[in-house]
């Protein structure tokens, strides 16, 4: 289980690569950080949430692993979004 104070902005990462795969450039120059405290691509790495395809053509590719999608559903439910305390859905700020 991740950190709790990085588990929202792991979840925020997943959601934000959405159900396709994003080139890996594009997810390091989003997602890379030099902060040791808020490690989001190496927790989401580490505990198998992502995973990398092989795609010469723009560096390689960055997908969500079903492990991955199990932590969605598990913390935002099948819609992956977030419920409200009312137990209504709210819309995450990536819009998804």
């Amino acid at each position: 289980m991740p950190d709790p104070d990085v588990s929202p902005l792991v979840l925020d990462l997943l959601e934000w690569i959405g159900p396709d795969s994003r080139p890996y450039p594009e997810v390091m120059d989003a997602w890379r950080t030099s902060c040791p405290r808020l490690p989001v691509w190496e927790t989401a790495d580490r505990m198998g949430y992502i995973r990398r395809i092989a795609d010469p053509a723009v560096g390689g590719r960055v997908a969500v692993s079903d492990a991955g999608r199990r932590f969605l559903a598990d913390r935002r439910g099948p819609s992956g979004r977030a419920p409200t305390a009312g137990g209504r859905v709210s819309r995450t700020s990536t819009g998804v």
